[in-house]
This record gives structure tokens, C-alpha cells and sequence, in this order.
């Protein structure tokens, strides 16, 4: 069943789960703005349990769904878009929430973020502290006894998946849903998304987008089409929801079962 905890149950409930040595050291990100979106999700957080992870020194936010079903086919790790978080109402709740109800065991991770204001490229420095976030999410579902996992990225959350595919890969991941994933910086290796895509290795690959998608996003999955099904062969699926904008606003269910779909084809059993 679905874990649901009230907020006075969940606080209690944190778990500390660290993957690394290296306690204090300094974070880019907006810890101040992470600690708000967590005093403010976490009271009202009724499906999911939310945790404490721990990456190079730093805790930060982490919401885990348990799978409906009474064996989980899976884990699924999901990454929310640009200064957003874990339990964003668009994109991010719908996966995580119905895809557990799919019998996928999630994971929703606070990744890092800057103010409201900032631009993509302000973004660049703060790369260096994604691969350590998300390998604690694989790090985690993997001592819950989940071995074949799959990420789901949003938006920039993509991008930050892509270098850490490339940087740091686990062989745990078995799948990338790029969700609406844009080019990135060419200019710079750690965003350059395009780039870092043609490097992975041994990964299935959903790369999909809205029919009324942003432009730098059906021209980033656009220049992935043309080298997708060269390089990785039948690991490589481009999908569009039509109708469906950047943050496939009513079109959650869409998105769900094109997720939830690919993920019954592709993933091991």
C-alpha cells in the first residue's frame, strides 16, 4: 500500500541515509530556499513518506512512495525541473505518485536550486553537486532491495541527469525518461546536454515532449532524433504527447501512461 503519513507522523520519521564522508562541506545551492519548500510541502505531504539524504556533506529533501502493489516492479527516481521541488504539482506529483500506483517504487529528490530569478546558465556551478544527490537516491532504493532503477527528469532536471549519466553512472539505471529536455549550454561540458546524451552508455532511453512544447525543447529533442536510433538502436524511443505544453498541464495522465508504459516494455523483470 501507499505510505501516508500526517505531519506530525512524518517528521517523525525521517530517515539520514549518507553516501558520503565529507560532512560540511559547502553547497551553491539555495539552502535557505530548499528548508522553505520543505517547511512548506512536507505538513501537507499525504502520499509519500519524506526522508533525509545526505550527499557531500549536505542533507537535503527526498519524498519516497512505496509501490501499491505488494511487489514493486521496480524504482523510479524522480527530478523536478528548474528551482522547483520534489512535490511540484506539475509533472513531478503525477509520476510519482501515480506511477507508485503502477507498482513502481519512487523517489522524488530536492535537487539544487537557486532563486526564482535565476537564468539556466546561473545554474552551471551547481552541477558538480548533482551526481552526489542523485546517487544517494540509487544509493537508497538499492538498500531497500530495489536493483533495477529507472530517473525521470523534467526540464532542467534532464540535463542534470544527462551529466550524471556521463559523470557518474551506476549500473543500478537501467532507464532515462528525458521529460521535456532542453539542449542545455553547449558551451559548457557540465550542461552541454546534447553533447552528454550521445555519451551514455547501456541505458534505455525515453525522450519525449509536448506537441506544444517550448521551441529550444522540440529542437533539443529534434537534434536527438537524428542521432538517437544510430547510437543506441532500439534503447532509444522519441515519443510527443500532443497537445501537451512544457509542464503537460492537463495532461498528466498522458504523461503518466506513456511513462508507465515504456517503463513495462523496457525495464528488466
Amino acid at each position: 500500500m501507499l505510505k501516508t503519513r500526517i505531519a506530525t507522523n512524518i517528521f517523525c520519521f525521517f530517515l539520514l541515509y549518507s553516501v558520503s564522508a565529507s560532512a560540511g562541506a559547502a553547497s551553491l545551492s539555495d539552502r535557505a530556499k530548499e528548508k522553505r519548500w520543505e517547511n512548506q510541502i512536507v505538513p501537507d505531504l499525504f502520499v509519500g513518506e519524506a526522508v533525509k539524504l545526505k550527499a557531500d556533506g549536505v542533507d537535503f529533501l527526498a519524498i519516497d512512495t512505496e509501490a501499491a502493489t505488494d511487489k514493486a516492479k521496480g524504482g523510479v527516481i524522480v527530478l523536478h525541473g528548474i528551482g522547483v521541488h520534489p512535490a511540484w504539482a506539475d509533472v513531478v506529483n503525477p509520476l510519482r505518485i501515480q506511477l507508485a500506483e503502477k507498482g513502481w517504487h519512487t523517489l522524488s529528490l530536492q535537487l539544487p536550486i537557486l532563486a526564482n530569478d535565476a537564468k539556466d546558465s546561473d545554474y552551471a556551478p551547481l552541477f558538480k553537486e548533482v551526481p552526489g544527490r542523485i546517487q544517494a537516491g540509487v544509493d537508497y532504493l538499492k538498500a531497500k532491495g530495489v536493483k533495477n532503477i529507472a530517473i525521470s527528469g523534467h526540464s532542467l532536471g534532464a540535463a542534470m541527469t544527462s551529466y550524471y549519466l556521463v559523470a557518474t553512472p551506476d549500473p543500478a539505471v537501467k532507464a532515462f525518461a528525458i521529460t521535456s529536455g532542453g539542449p542545455g549550454l553547449p558551451n559548457d561540458p557540465r550542461m552541454d546536454a546534447i553533447a552528454n546524451f550521445k555519451k551514455f552508455k547501456n541505458v534505455y532511453i525515453l525522450d519525449l515532449r509536448g506537441g506544444d512544447d517550448t521551441d529550444r525543447v522540440k529542437g533539443a529533442w529534434k537534434q536527438r532524433g537524428e542521432v538517437g536510433d544510430k547510437i543506441f538502436g532500439k534503447h532509444y524511443e522519441a515519443q510527443v504527447i500532443p497537445g501537451a505544453n512544457h509542464f503537460y498541464s492537463g495532461k498528466d495522465q498522458e504523461l503518466v501512461n506513456t511513462v508507465g508504459d515504456w517503463l513495462d516494455k523496457v525495464m528488466p523483470k
